[in-house]
C-alpha cells in the first residue's frame, strides 16, 4: 500500500464501465484513510470490484457543512479521497464547500483525473468541440427552461447539459419554440454495453425518441450546436484590382457573377463596388 501525503484527493471514477478506473485512482483509493462519496451503496459496487475496504462518509448537497465538521479532526493527519457516483467529482455534484475549506486552511489538495461524461459526450457528438459551455442540469421548472432556451439563442459555442429523461422531450420542444432548430446529440449509458447516441436536428431526435419512449429512463447528456457565426466577407484591395481587370473584358453583370463565384461576396456588394470602379 502506497503512503500518501496528508490531504484531499479528488478522484475520478468510471462513468459506466468499471474497467475504466485508472491505475493511479485504484492506488489512491486503496491507500487513503477513508473515502467521502455521494451514495455509499453505489460506490461500494466499484470498491468491492477493486477489493478495497474503507470507511465511507456520505456527502450530498444537504449535509456538506456537517460532513466538513465531522472530518475536521482528520484533515491535518489523514489522506482522504473524494469521489462522486460517477465521473469527475464536483461537476454538478457536491464537494465545492469541502474543497474551499481545504484551500482556506492551506491544506494539500490534488486531483486524480479520469473519466468525464461531458468530455466523452463531446467526443461522440459530432459537433464542434473546440469551444463549448457546460450549463449543468436543465431546470425542472418550465419557466426556467424557457429562460435557458432563450439564453441559447445567441450562444456560439456547443452547449452541454445534463437532463433527466422525463424532461428531455419537453426541453427539446421548448428549444424549437425558441427558434433553435440546430443539430444536437443526446447521449446515454456511455461506456456501457447499451451505450447509444442520437445525432441530428431537434425535430428528428424528438421523432426517434417518441418511437420508443422506454429510451427516456435515466439521465442524459444533451449537446446543442452553437449559433452559426456569420462572417461578413468584404471586398479587399486585391479583389478591387481583379474587378478593374474584369471590367475591361466583361459586362458589369458578368463581372458580378464571376467575382461572386470566386469569393462568395454578396452580389449586391460586388455590383456596388464594380459600378463605382467603372464610373471612376
Amino acid at each position: 500500500m502506497e503512503t500518501l501525503a496528508k490531504g484531499l484527493y479528488i478522484v475520478s471514477t468510471p462513468i459506466g464501465n468499471l474497467d475504466d478506473i485508472s491505475l493511479r485512482a485504484k492506488k489512491v483509493l486503496n491507500s487513503v484513510n477513508f473515502i467521502i462519496c455521494e451514495n455509499p451503496k453505489h460506490s461500494l459496487k466499484l470498491l468491492n470490484k477493486l477489493d478495497i475496504k474503507k470507511k465511507l462518509f456520505s456527502l450530498h448537497d444537504y449535509n456538506e457543512n456537517l460532513i466538513i465538521k465531522r472530518i475536521e479532526k482528520y484533515q491535518y493527519n489523514s489522506a482522504i479521497a473524494l469521489i462522486s457516483d460517477a465521473g469527475s467529482p464536483l461537476i454538478s455534484d457536491p464537494g465545492y464547500n469541502l474543497i474551499q475549506d481545504y484551500i482556506k486552511k492551506n491544506l494539500y489538495v490534488t486531483t486524480i483525473p479520469g473519466p468525464s461524461s461531458i468530455l466523452s459526450s463531446l467526443q461522440l457528438s459530432g459537433l464542434p468541440i473546440n469551444n463549448f459551455e457546460f450549463f449543468g442540469f436543465v431546470s425542472k421548472n418550465i419557466s426556467n427552461m424557457n429562460s435557458q432556451a432563450k439564453k441559447l439563442q445567441n450562444v456560439i459555442a456547443t452547449s452541454v447539459f445534463f437532463i433527466s429523461g422525463n424532461r428531455l422531450v419537453s426541453f427539446l420542444k421548448i428549444l424549437l419554440d425558441a427558434k433553435i432548430n440546430r443539430k444536437v446529440a443526446v447521449c446515454k449509458e456511455l461506456t456501457k454495453k447499451n451505450e447509444w447516441v442520437f445525432r441530428g436536428y431537434i425535430k428528428k431526435i424528438i421523432d426517434e425518441i417518441n418511437i420508443d419512449k422506454s429510451n427516456l429512463k435515466g439521465e442524459f447528456t444533451l449537446l446543442i450546436q452553437g449559433k452559426e457565426k456569420k462572417t461578413k466577407i468584404t471586398i479587399q484591395t486585391t479583389t478591387e484590382a481583379q474587378i478593374k481587370k474584369l471590367l475591361k473584358k466583361f459586362s458589369l453583370t458578368e463581372v458580378v457573377e464571376i467575382v461572386h463565384r470566386l469569393t462568395d461576396i454578396s452580389k449586391k456588394e460586388i455590383y456596388k463596388k464594380a459600378l463605382q470602379l467603372k464610373n471612376d
